[in-house]
C-alpha cells in the first residue's frame, strides 16, 4: 500500500490494513524467513511513518502497544532496535497524540533497556534517538494544553540516561 493510498483510506479501509501488519508483527519469529518478514515489515513502517496523517493514525492506533511488545520480547535485537525507530519516528512526525497512546510505557522501557545495556554503544545509538523523540513529544503535548497536568508518567531515571549517555558521548567525541 503507497501513503498516498492509505492517507485516503476510510476507517474501514484503515482497519483491513492495520490488523494484518499488527498479526504479522505480533507472530513468533520461528525461522528465519518470518524474522526477515518482520523486519521487511518495520523497513516499510519506517517510511510510511515520515508522512504526518498516516504517522498520526499508526500512533493512535493498536500497532504502537504491538511495537512496545516488540522491542520487550523479540528474539532478534535488529526487530526491537527497528522496532524503537519506527516509534521513534511516529513521534517525530505525529501531529497529535491521543490519550490513551501508552507513550509512558514506552518511555519506561526503553530507559531499562540503555540501562541495562549501557556499554554496547552501538544498541545505544539505535535506542536514544527513539527515546528522545517520545520525550519531546511528551513534552509539546504537555505545552500545547491550556491547563498542563501530569497527564504522562515520565520517571526521572529517563532523563538520568539521557543526561549520562550525553556526558559520555562529550568525553567519547572531545567536545
Amino acid at each position: 500500500w503507497s501513503a498516498e493510498k492509505l492517507s485516503s483510506l476510510a476507517d474501514v479501509g484503515w482497519s483491513d490494513f492495520l490488523q494484518p501488519v499488527c498479526s504479522l508483527l505480533d507472530s513468533p519469529e520461528k525461522s528465519a524467513g518470518a524474522a526477515r518478514s518482520k523486519l521487511n515489515l518495520l523497513h516499510y513502517l519506517c517510511a510510511l511513518a515520515v508522512h504526518k496523517d498516516i504517522a498520526s493514525r499508526l500512533i493512535n492506533s493498536q500497532l504502537f502497544p504491538v511495537l512496545i511488545q516488540q522491542l520487550r520480547a523479540a528474539a532478534s535485537w535488529d526487530i526491537r532496535t527497528k522496532a524503537a525507530r519506527v516509534m521513534g519516528l511516529l513521534a517525530l512526525h505525529t501531529p497529535e497524540l491521543g490519550e490513551n497512546v501508552p507513550v509512558s510505557e514506552a518511555i519506561i522501557l526503553l530507559t531499562e533497556i540503555i540501562r541495562e545495556n549501557f556499554r554496547n554503544s552501538k544498541l545505544k545509538q539505535c535506542l536514544l534517538p527513539a527515546l528522545g523523540e517520545l520525550l519531546y513529544l511528551v513534552a509539546s503535548e504537555e505545552e500545547k494544553r491550556e491547563h498542563p497536568r501530569e497527564r504522562r508518567v515520565v520517571p526521572s531515571a529517563a532523563y538520568t540516561v539521557l543526561m549520562r549517555c550525553l556526558r559520555e558521548g562529550v568525553r567519547l567525541f572531545g567536545c
